[in-house]
């Protein structure tokens, strides 16, 4: 996608204010303590206004007109009284699922889906399109349409509609050759403004953020990044990505491309005197993305499709994903020990496109591929497994307004490209 103003994330007074205004001099920073609040039911569940009071730092009297307010805005709901303990019962407070909703569209080279998630980040309806790669002049239409049919199915909750994510690759036309595909497809999608094309099919605000840092978004909100700082997470689908995150802020990068780990060489290059053919090295696209073992599977004469699903890890399939799994795992741990050395991270999180055993497999074998290095000067982070999955491009994609409109810190996901 070409870098444009409309590829950047819109501010929350372009979107429904449902945090409203106040009419004081204090507004901004009662707007604050609002999201401040809301931060803090968001991840610590249900609680009542005296934790909320000890969590933020607020007084009693203020956590009161503060979630008075935010229950008239139908943000915040009332549950069941907590009896049994000293003192007077508690009530404690919740996110209304239905307080506030974002649209996540995440467009890959295989598939599209867009999501609705709720304030809560829950998944509440689902439209999904699959292809052996993406027609501009039929998918931009199709993606209006699912939209469009999200909005209806929403019947009186459209009006808190916030935002809409759009997730994709930078250059969803890139690597054309390896895929089999025309320039001129290339080219167009390459043209392409995408944040410009879904605005003009939606009133409501629309970000735009590269697909894998998007899915490291929602590992950061909604996954492992609750319980750590600074972490590599590593995306395998039809190509591998990635996303960086520093003291639980996303990297962007000068070009908002920090994690594109897909152009990673895996060798050092020849000198030109010495190099065969001009050849640059192998890159990590090469050995980690399931275009390979889509490649492998046809070579089968096998249905590509399965590198993305259970078959994958079952007769006849099975075979030839194990010999995936292996070149993946060391190509990965490649990767991995180079981050950690610039980085020095607390874990390296590895998720995918594909179905949990074959990432539990992937995962077993990438660890046993970093034994293999020397890590005299480095410490080795933990290798984990991402908790979203195929959905993680969406899904953050979504929560990006949610956060934009919703949490105390706006800057926490796109930096570079705010």
């Amino acid at each position: 996608m070409k870098s444009a103003e409309s590829d950047r994330p819109q501010t929350a007074s372009q979107a429904p204010q449902l945090l409203r205004p106040r009419g004081s001099n204090h507004v901004g920073m009662r707007q604050f303590n609002e999201r401040v609040v809301l931060q803090a039911v968001r991840l610590h569940g249900s609680v009542p206004k005296a934790e909320l009071a000890r969590l933020t730092g607020l007084s009693a009297q203020t956590i009161g007109l503060i979630t008075t307010r935010l229950e008239d805005d139908g943000l915040l709901l009332r549950q069941a009284r907590v009896r049994g303990r000293i003192g007077q019962p508690s009530v404690p407070l919740a996110l209304n699922p239905d307080g506030a909703f974002a649209l996540g569209i995440k467009l890959g080279r295989r598939s599209t889906d867009c999501l609705l998630v709720d304030f809560t980040g829950q998944v509440r309806q689902r439209q999904t399109v699959n292809y052996d790669f993406p027609d501009a002049a039929t998918l931009l239409p199709t993606i209006a349409g699912q939209i469009q049919a999200i909005e209806r199915g929403m019947e009186g909750l459209a009006p808190r509609l916030v935002g809409v994510g759009v997730a994709a690759p930078f250059n969803l036309g890139g690597w054309h050759k390896m895929l089999g595909l025309p320039q001129a497809s290339s080219d167009r999608w390459n043209q392409i403004d995408l944040a410009a094309e879904v605005q003009a099919m939606t009133p409501t605000p629309v970000s735009f953020a590269k697909d894998t840092q998007a899915a490291c978004v929602a590992e950061l909100v909604a996954g492992r990044g609750r319980d750590l700082k600074s972490f590599l997470y590593l995306f395998v689908d039809t190509f591998v990505g990635g996303g960086v995150v520093i003291n639980s802020h996303l990297h962007g990068g000068v070009h908002g491309n920090s994690g594109a780990v897909a152009s990673l060489p895996l060798h050092l290059a020849a000198s030109q005197a010495g190099a065969q053919g001009g050849q640059s090295p192998e890159q990590l696209i090469g050995q980690a993305s399931l275009w390979e073992l889509e490649q492998r599977f046809l070579a089968a004469g096998l249905a590509p499709d399965a590198a993305y699903d259970d078959r994958a890890t079952a007769a006849p399939f099975a075979a030839h994903t194990a010999q995936w799994i292996a070149n993946a795992a060391r190509a990965l741990a490649h990767c991995a020990v180079g981050g950690t050395a610039f980085m020095d991270l607390d874990a390296v999180v590895i998720d995918g496109s594909f179905s949990r055993t074959m990432l539990t497999q992937l995962l077993a074998q990438t660890s046993q591929a970093l034994d293999d290095y020397n890590w005299e000067g480095l410490w080795r982070p933990q290798l984990l497994a991402g908790d979203i999955g195929s959905d993680a491009r969406a899904l953050g994609g979504a929560l990006l307004p949610l956060h934009e409109n919703f949490a105390p810190d706006r800057d926490l996901f796109l930096k570079a490209m705010a």
